[in-house]
This record gives C-alpha cells, structure tokens and sequence, in this order.
C-alpha cells in the first residue's frame, strides 16, 4: 500500500494536538500546586513562615548544580575571601532566598506592616516620596527585593513596573496578582510594546520600577568586580529620553522579616553622545550595586550570569 506525501499532514497535526494537551495539563496542575502551596503558606505566621522556607533552602540548595555556579561567581568576583567565606556567604543566599519565596505570598500583609520598615532616603529620594515626581527605580535582587517600591507606594503613589514572565499564562496571572499592591500602575511583561508604555507614563508625570542587575545580552558591558558585566541599558535610556531622575533603590534584611529600605537619587547626563550618557549612567548604576552587594554579599543573588565570561 502507497501512502501518498499528504499523509503525514494528520500525523503531525494529531502530534502536535498531543503536545497542547500535554502543556495545557501541565499548566493545569502548575496552578493547582502554585494556588495550594499559597494557601497554605497563608495559614502560617509571615515570620514563621519566613524562618521555615528560608532554613530549608539553605539545607536543600547547597546540593543542586545552582549552588556550585555561586560559589565559582564568588570565587571571581571575591577572590579575596576563602572558600570557607564563600561557602558561608552562598548559603547565606539560599536562606535569604527561601526567605524570599515565602514572603512573596505575604506582600500584602508586609506591606501595611509599618514597623517592618525602616526608611534611608536622600534628597532626590525623599523629594520623589514628597510629591511622587516622575523618576526610573532601579533595584537589584538583594533582600527583599520586591519591597524596594513599598515607600512609594505607601505615599499613595503609583507605581509601574516591569518584570518577566511566566510561560504559564494562569501561573503568571496568579504571581502578578501577588504584587498589584506594589505595582497599582501596572505590571508589564518585557516587550517594544512595554516599552512605549513605559515611555507615555513618564512622560504623563509617572513612575516605573525595574530589577536593574540582571544579565542582558543585547545590552551593554560594564565593569562589574572588576570584570565585564552585561547590563540592561534601558532604564538610562528612557530616564534620559523622558527627562527624568533615576532613583537606585535596595532593601537590606535586618532581622527576619524586617527591612531597611535605601533609595539614592542619580540623574543622567546629557551631551550630545547620547549612548556614551547612557553607558555612563548604567555603569554608574552598577558602581553602586556592587558596592552595596559587597556590603552584605550574603543577601544578593549570585546564581545568575551576570557577567561577560561566565
């Protein structure tokens, strides 16, 4: 019997039916286990339950493949510290990380929790919480993180925000509802449509958020612990083509759930070479970034390639 080159139209298709089905499942029970674990989570005390995810990771995440990439990062970027140090400074991530991951289901309970929060604010900082001034923050992933807009929007101000997201659709929805109390503006997944957004709320007197240290390949290079980093160049891009102020923001972890929350005013420079303005103000960015992670190196994220060689 000859099959004819039209046969394997069906076959493909019923395959390819097969492997939406398989996703969708997948999806489905994604959000039954993601939708569970947060409900549970919620049953516990926030520092409790901060406390436990946090010992956890710090047990179970030294045994994974992430934990031998951190320490060959620190080893590049601290030679200076032993491998003792270093060994104590990743696990020291894992727990701040865990910590993290647990809290995120508390945002809005930590949120409205006043004597959580101690605030560190310069001149352009406390002018941005005064009057709620269009400005660009830029953060990086140390303690707490997704508390760094928290004083803005405590003040009544509305914040816009970017961030990545997940494959899954109904996962995705259900994370970024997690953070609608910090992001009232919206919260955008990465796109040139994004990007125009982003644009019309500054120029409209708004305010954007961005995690500002992670590593971007179509971006540029930038001296990061003394080696060449790749940097998202776009939060100086727009800052500079709407005319507005950069507010470099971080949260340190004092004591459990309890935070200091740090904004330092930066404005970038306009000359007539835009993209060396633009290398300028993200090197500068990530001068203070690594500064501040060298402060308490225990509480930044080091898993991720950050840098050009790694």
């Amino acid at each position: 019997m000859r099959v004819g080159p039209g046969a394997a139209g069906p076959f493909f298709m019923a395959k390819a039916s097969r492997s939406a089905l398989r996703t969708r499942l997948q999806h489905r029970i994604e959000v039954i286990l993601l939708t569970s674990v947060i409900f549970l989570v919620r049953l516990i005390p926030v520092d409790a339950a901060s406390a436990a995810m946090g010992f956890v990771w710090q047990k179970i995440a030294p045994l994974t493949a992430r934990h031998k990439r951190a320490l060959e990062h620190l080893a590049r970027a601290l030679p200076e510290a032993s491998k003792a140090e270093r060994e104590k400074i990743a696990r020291g991530m894992w727990n701040n990380l865990g910590r993290v991951a647990a809290e995120t289901f508390f945002i809005d309970r930590l949120i409205s929790d006043d004597a959580r929060f101690v605030l560190d604010a310069d001149g352009l900082t406390n002018e941005v919480l005064k009057t709620g001034k269009a400005c660009i923050v830029v953060s990086l992933h140390t303690g707490n993180w997704e508390m760094c807009v928290r004083p803005i929007t405590r003040q009544g101000h509305e914040v816009t925000g970017v961030y990545q997201a997940l494959k899954n659709p109904n996962a995705d929805k259900i994370v970024r509802d997690l953070r609608k109390d910090l992001y009232k503006g919206g919260l955008y997944s990465k796109s040139h449509e994004t990007a125009r957004k982003l644009i019309s709320t500054l120029k409209k007197g708004g305010i954007v958020g961005f995690m500002a240290d992670l590593r971007e390949r179509r971006g540029i290079k930038v001296p990061f612990f003394g080696r060449p980093a790749y940097a998202n160049p776009v939060p100086a891009s727009l800052a500079r083509s709407a005319g507005v102020p950069i507010i470099v923001g971080r949260v340190i972890r004092k004591r459990g759930a309890r935070f200091l929350v740090e904004g330092r005013g930066l404005k970038v420079p306009v000359t007539d070479d835009r993209k060396a303005d633009i290398a300028q103000a993200t090197a500068e960015m990530h001068r203070i970034f690594e500064a501040w992670i060298r402060e308490r190196p225990e509480q930044w994220m080091w898993i991720h390639r950050k840098w050009a060689d790694a």
